[in-house]
């Protein structure tokens, strides 16, 4: 009867992992985090229930899932700075460390892979410097087929200078548009996932207004327009895309006028039906969300929602679009909103989680 209880033991089934899409956090791991964190959500009631740490890594600010969800890439935003690649298993939501390269830079802050998975893109804070790497069959990242440094003179006497900061490529996977923080500039390259390569624009890029500090891109469904928060004065603004050229065509405040002289924008994102367009704002702590206009790509400011903690870095959806989270970085917390797709105002659920300086936020969806 022993023998028969122990192997009715060793070949019962183990217990299955939580239904559910995984949520990934990268945190800050100057303090007490290590790395990448777990979660699943439960997409009908919100909930969250924690799968610990996943993948130890350094400074891992930024985190992006390949369109075959078989890879996950992270930067490390150190002085000597890094790109790291996981293969995921899409069953326990468990990462295995694949391999690590350099960014060509310092303190890498986005990391992007193309629509087809063949491209990973980083840029790099401190330098100005973007990266692009081939990526391989097996998720390893391979070899750096382009770097391109900027240079030029600031619009502004305020602004730093090259500091390189967001990263979008078209829906037909044809240009690569990247964000100049420091020089108040948005560069369009021409890009082939095939051969591989980047070709700078011509012109190679648009300039916002002198101070504004352009910081993430996010494009419409569509692919017709481009929005771009500015970290520096609090606005967004909308681009019509033709191909590779860029045209402004609006600019708003992220925060009241009171507001702005203590307040930076973070990242951006839109809805999946292209409706409603979300910013985070550091120092006033809220989400803004903005009504957009399909046909003429313009916005209208509809709320600021609190972030229910401090420094929202990152915001991201769900993969159904319900639900809406912030990542909050000097708060020690990730929170949780219902979005309404009608109107586009966040809801707080009451959900929150508890991890010491979160970034990057990224969903696999399963």
């Amino acid at each position: 009867m022993r023998m028969a209880a122990l192997l009715a033991m060793l070949l019962a089934p183990l217990p299955a992992l939580a239904a559910g899409d995984i949520m990934y956090v990268g945190a800050y791991t100057a303090g007490t985090s290590k790395g990448i964190y777990a979660w699943t959500l439960d997409a009908k009631t919100g909930a969250l229930s924690p799968l610990g740490l996943v993948a130890e890594t350094r400074q891992p600010a930024h985190l992006w899932i390949a369109p075959d969800r078989k890879s996950l890439y992270a930067v490390n935003w150190e002085k000597e700075g890094g790109v790291s690649a996981f293969r995921i298993d899409r069953a326990s939501g468990a990462l295995t460390f694949l391999n690590k390269t350099s960014s060509h830079g310092a303190q890498p802050n986005q990391v992007v892979v193309d629509p087809s998975g063949r491209v990973a893109v980083t840029v790099n804070y401190t330098d100005g410097v973007l990266a692009a790497y081939k990526l391989e069959p097996d998720g390893k990242l391979g070899e750096v087929f382009y770097v391109e440094k900027h240079s030029g003179t600031p619009l502004s006497s305020g602004q730093p200078g090259p500091k390189q900061h967001g990263i979008q490529f078209s829906r037909d996977d044809r240009f690569l548009f990247v964000t100049d923080l420091g020089l108040d500039r948005v560069y369009s390259y021409r890009f082939d996932a095939v051969a591989p390569s980047i070709t700078p624009f011509a012109p190679p890029y648009v300039s916002t207004h002198a101070g504004a500090g352009p910081r993430r891109i996010q494009m419409s469904p569509d692919g017709r327009f481009l929005y771009v928060d500015h970290e520096t004065d609090s606005e967004v603004e909308v681009f019509a895309v033709d191909g590779g050229r860029l045209t402004s065509i609006q600019t708003l405040p992220t925060v009241p006028a009171e507001a702005r002289a203590r307040n930076s924008t973070a990242e951006i994102v839109i809805s999946n039906d292209g409706r409603h367009l979300y910013v985070a704002n550091r120092g006033h702590d809220s989400i803004a969300v903005f009504a957009v206009d399909r046909k003429t790509g313009k916005l209208t400011w509809r709320e600021n929602v609190p972030s229910g903690g401090r420094t929202p870095r990152n915001i991201r959806f769900d993969p159904g679009g319900r639900w809406f989270f912030a990542a909050n970085e000097n708060g020690g917390n990730v929170t949780e909103f219902r979005a309404d797709p009608a109107t586009g105002h966040l809801t707080p659920t009451g959900v929150q989680v508890p991890i010491d300086t979160p970034g990057g936020i990224i969903f696999l969806k399963r």
